[in-house]
């Protein structure tokens, strides 16, 4: 499906028609450029690869020097593949936060926050073991049993247990577009995304 790739810049409030205090995400939705085209019959599918925010010749390497001298454009930070646009576009074209004038909804891929490693009361939500008077003072927000110790002897793959928390891709489907500001190339999204501020996003239509 076609999108952009963009950057979160934070949270605001805006008023709706109705007066109602919606709180929405402010994303700078590009601009893109164009860095190069797939084909069914060299690359095996239909995509348009697009690149978003410049970086330095100097922390390029030579083989992607290359692979945008040959789209004619500056060294771009991100990439991103997207499929199924409306309009046929060329190497080196601009695409930007006007492609969701018509679009009521958007998909946004996002990475969460990492939160480091923590235990199950926080990356699970168990409610924790045993009582917290006659003397328990040391496992109120332990896992408890883990497994059997006759049969089957082992602890079963995938069970929940403490770890990493956070840092994931993580897709948020259907949020509400209110409003584009072309001159600015912003969204505003209603409700929240994952992911810090100043974080790299996928908006899809």
């Amino acid at each position: 499906m076609p999108g952009l790739l963009g950057k979160k810049i934070g949270m605001i409030s805006v008023f709706s028609a109705e007066g109602k205090n919606v709180p929405c995400t402010v994303i700078e939705a590009g601009p893109c450029v164009v860095t190069q085209l797939k084909s069914v019959e060299k690359d095996g599918y239909a995509a348009v690869q697009l690149g978003f925010e410049d970086k330095k010749e100097k922390h390029t390497s030579k083989a992607l020097m290359g692979h945008f001298a040959k789209a004619g454009v500056t060294p771009k930070r991100h990439l991103a593949e997207f499929k199924d646009f409306e309009t046929e576009l060329n190497l080196g074209d601009v695409v930007d936060v006007q492609l969701f004038n018509d679009a009521t909804f958007v998909d946004v891929v996002a990475t969460s926050k990492g939160k480091g490693y923590q235990g199950v009361v926080k990356r699970h939500g168990f409610g924790g073991v045993g009582q917290t008077t006659h003397g328990q003072h040391n496992r109120a927000r332990k896992p408890g049993s883990i497994g059997a110790c006759s049969y089957p002897a082992k602890v079963f793959k995938g069970m929940r247990m403490a770890g990493q928390l956070g840092g994931d891709r993580v897709t948020i489907q259907n949020l509400r577009v209110l409003k584009v500001i072309p001159e600015h190339n912003l969204l505003l999204i209603k409700g929240s995304i994952p992911g810090a501020k100043g974080s790299i996003v996928i908006i899809e239509k």
